[in-house]
This record gives structure tokens, sequence and C-alpha cells, in this order.
């Protein structure tokens, strides 16, 4: 096992860098804006990468001579790797799709590294020490402009025989009813994704109407006796809980992790839950749902363990 970890979450507005010890404890974080430019996002992650490992004392791990404290290297995307070409697909950043981002990578900095989709690496992170740690199965959720997932099983990631096990977003919203009629089209090409009913932007938008992207002070407006925001609520409580209900009844995790801003919203713990029974095929369910316990830093905490699960399965910290 390598002295540090370090992660690095690849947004499409930033490029976060954590390093943790032996015992998960965050030594260096550093976060700077995406250049959206993929030979400049190239070079910044490499140049990230120097200036951190300069900064800890420590050198790549296969590059180790004598008593030098070394490093490894895990990055966390939008999108997910083609087991067939190495190229990115499926990444909201499109300026990222059809690039050889790992190779181009290990040659900016002359070492191997690790690459998983974002929300697999949500779902590490909180498998690991988190709020899905001690659970054999995890599944992770991020819920905001868009909708992903990510499984963490038997402690290890989920990745599926085409890297894109988890891809909650884009199962159709199960159980459809006529106020989720017509089915809403979607950027994959398909109609009726979870995503297209369950992202933040679509819960503003079933409150303030279209266009309205952020559902922010929903829950306040809904006390205050708002008849939209009320009605908006009910809507997506039912359909999350749909949603949840087809991930149990196909999964059977023993634990949903929820992260992104709608995982903010309180009431989700309390509602859902309870709806779960009208649509799960045994009873009672009682499958946890929770929020996550490591917030924006998920993701990139996640990217940091990567070769350690990879290696030896699941990270144990000491702390």
């Amino acid at each position: 096992m390598a002295d540090y970890r370090l992660g690095i979450d690849f947004g499409g507005t930033k490029i976060e860098i954590l390093a943790l010890d032996r015992g998960g404890k965050e030594v260096l974080r550093e976060r700077i804006p995406n250049p959206g430019v993929y030979d400049k996002a190239i070079e910044a992650i490499r140049d990230l990468v120097l200036k951190a490992e300069d900064q800890i004392g420590c050198v790549p791990a296969h590059r180790i001579t004598g008593t030098q404290l070394t490093s490894t290297l895990g990055i966390g995307i939008p999108g997910s790797l083609s087991p067939e070409t190495g190229l990115v697909r499926n990444s909201n950043a499109t300026w990222l799709n059809n690039n050889p981002f790992k190779r181009d990578v290990e040659e900016s900095l002359g070492r191997p590294i690790r690459v998983e989709n974002d929300a697999n690496c949500f779902a590490l992170s909180e498998a690991a020490d988190g709020a899905g740690a001690g659970y054999s199965t995890v599944l992770g959720v991020i819920i905001g402009t868009g909708m992903g997932g990510g499984i963490v099983a038997n402690a290890r990631v989920l990745s599926g025989h085409h890297h894109i096990a988890g891809e909650w977003g884009h199962i159709p919203l199960p159980w459809a009813k006529p106020e989720d009629m017509p089915m809403r089209k979607c950027f994959c090409g398909n109609e009726g994704c979870q995503e297209r009913y369950l992202c933040g932007p679509a819960l503003a938008a079933e409150w303030k109407g279209e266009g309205n992207r952020s559902p922010n002070g929903i829950e306040e407006a809904a006390r205050n006796g708002d008849e939209a925001a009320i009605r908006a609520l009910d809507l997506y409580m039912d359909r999350f809980a749909r949603a949840c209900a087809q991930a149990v009844n196909f999964l059977d995790p023993d634990v949903i992790v929820l992260g992104g801003g709608v995982s903010n919203l309180p009431s989700i713990y309390e509602r859902v839950p309870k709806l779960l029974p009208r649509y799960v095929i045994t009873s009672p369910c009682t499958t946890p749902i929770v929020q996550n316990r490591h917030g924006d830093s998920s993701g990139v905490r996640g990217a940091a363990w990567l070769w350690d699960v990879a290696e030896s399965g699941m990270p144990k910290p000491t702390h």
C-alpha cells in the first residue's frame, strides 16, 4: 500500500485534487477551474499532481527507491471509458468524449493511474468510510443537475461488462401514471428516463414551470402553503419511491446513499421510505435511504481509494 492516495474529481467546471494518508486522513486539497479544453485539462491535471507530490514529498508508487514516500493516483470523471477502445463516452462534458483520457494522463505524468465514473467514486467513498460503511451492497445515487449512480458490492466497484453499471438515471421511470405522460425525452435518445423526472431542474420545473432549474426553497414554500410546491413535492416523492423500489426489486441493496443537491431535501428521508411498500415486491421493506456523509468531497475521496480497492478490496481507514 502506498503512503499517500491522490484522488482527482474531474468535473465539468472544476478539477479538485485530494491527498489521503494511510489512515484515510486528508492532508492536502486544492481546486482549480477546469479549462474546458482537452489538451489544457490534461496539462492542468499534470501540474496539480506534480505540485501535490512536491508539497507532500512523495513519488509515484511504481518508482520506489530507498525510503521515499509513495503515492497512487485515481481520477473520477463524468462518463466512462469504453472497454474496447479506452475512449471516454457518455460524458456531459461533451468535449471529453472520444478522447483517450487515461492514456493521455498516464503519458503526461509517466505513471499508471486508475479512472472511474464519478458516481462510482461517490459510491465507493460512502461505502468505504461514509454513510454506507459496514454494508455489503451500496447503491450510491447523485441527484443534481443530472442523475447518476454507482454500485459497490462486496467491497468492489461494480463496473459491469460495458462499464455502465449503476446508470440509474437512464432506467425508465417505473409504474408510469397519467401525470407522468407523455414520457419525457432524454438527451440519451430514449424517453421516460428517471433522470428527466428526478433531477433538480425537473423538480424546479414541476414547481415553477419550464426554464426553472433550482428547487432551492421548495420545502419552505410547501410549509407556507404554496400549492404548486406541495404538488411538486408529492409527485417527486412518489416518483422517487418508485425508482427506489425498482432498485430494491432488482438489486436489493443493503443501503441507498444519496448525494447531490437534491439529497439535501430532508423530506426525502422521511417520506420515501413510507412510500416504498406500495411498490416493493416484498413486505416489510426496510431498505435504509440515507444522506451521504462526505458531501461534495465524496467523489474525490472515492477516486483516491481506487487503487486500494483494485488491489485488495475495501479500504480500511484507521481513524
